[in-house]
Order: C-alpha cells, then structure tokens, then sequence
C-alpha cells in the first residue's frame, strides 16, 4: 500500500505572507482531501543560514517593486476572501519566543489553539509580541494555558526540536516562509500555492495508479 503523500507547511508566525498564505490552506485540504503537517521554523535562523533577507529590507531601495508587491498582496487577499488580515504596526517581531512556543504546543497536543491565537495576536488584532507580558496577556485572553507552554518552551528538547527543523528545512533548499514541500518537490511563498495543489493532485494520481 502507498504511504500517504506528505505535505508540509513551513512557517513562522513573523511573516505575514505565511499568515495570508495559510488562510488559502484548509479550501486546498478539503478539495484534496490531503491534510498539511504544520512545520515550525526560525525565518531569523534560516535568513542567518542562507544570508538571504526580509522582502522588507531587500525591497527598500527598489524602484516600482514594493508597490507592486503590495499589489499583488491585494490581489492574493482578494481572491482567497482573507478578511481578518491587518499589519503589524511593530513589524519586525522576534518570534523565538513565539516559534518555540509552537513546537512546545506540538509536544503538548495543544497546537491547533496556540496556533491559533498567535496568528490572532499577530496579524488580525496585531500587538508587540516579543513582549513578555504582552505575549502572556494576549495569549490568556485566548484561553492558552501560556504559563505552561512558556516554561515547556525553555526545555531542550524544545530549543533543540526548533533548530533541527530550522536546519532540516535549509537543507532541503527552504530560504524564507512560507515554504512548502509537496513529498520531495519544494514551492516557496504564497503566490504559489497553486502549483502546490497541482502537485497534490498529479502526486496522488500517480499513487493511485501505481
């Protein structure tokens, strides 16, 4: 019997393209019926790696290419409904605080509701959240069980579990989030989330037929 086909959604909660992106994921899951694993990485730890930079910072001195950029970022919001989405008036955010938080949250089988929440607190009512006592304010007003996850968060295997994904992710070729691995075919960012489900599609097909 074939296994089931892996799908991966690499993100971390600093980026805002991956907030947009993966408002487009659940439509793709029901057409598909293939469910997305859910892959916490450091964008800081991967930019460090590859030497690669925000869109925010290789952009800045570029004629026509940010407008255009936000552009499309309106087109993308558009067509996929997104409704909830507001920047971030403290873009950048730290989000080690955040993104191990996220693996304590996986070890814990709380992901899908801390998940959740720090997209809310991220993106839809956006706050400092690389602030400690904002983070566990905003997170309580959620119902997270932050103080647990926070001192879950400060564990080895936590820390350890976050760089090994971070480094597993640039090792396979990721530069930036959110990146996507359809089995071993790798698509970055949210434009491409097409093509994405194209591969589902086509690597199922093959499955079955094989």
């Amino acid at each position: 019997m074939a296994k089931p086909l892996k799908v991966e959604f690499q993100f971390d909660f600093g980026s805002p393209n991956a907030y947009l992106a993966e408002c487009a994921i659940p439509p793709i899951e029901r057409r598909t019926g293939v469910k997305f694993d859910y892959v916490p990485v450091l964008l800081g730890g991967i930019y460090k790696l590859t030497g690669n930079m925000s869109p925010a910072e290789s952009l800045r001195d570029i004629k026509n290419k940010p407008e255009y950029q936000a552009l499309e970022t309106q087109r993308f919001i558009r067509r996929h409904d997104v409704t909830r989405f507001r920047s971030n008036p403290f873009f950048p955010v730290n989000t080690l605080m955040l993104m191990r938080g996220a693996v304590a949250a996986q070890f814990e089988g709380v992901f899908e509701p801390y998940f959740r929440a720090a997209y809310h607190h991220m993106w839809e009512e956006p706050k400092k959240m690389d602030d400690v006592e904002v983070f566990k304010a905003a997170f309580k007003s959620s119902g997270v069980d932050i103080e647990r996850l926070m001192a879950r968060a400060q564990q080895d295997d936590v820390k350890k579990r976050l760089l090994d994904l971070t480094n597993d992710a640039v090792a396979r070729g990721a530069f930036g989030s959110p990146t996507f691995f359809v089995g071993k075919e790798m698509f970055f960012g949210k434009d491409q989330l097409r093509d994405v489900e194209e591969e589902i599609v086509r690597q199922t097909s093959l499955a079955k037929a094989g």
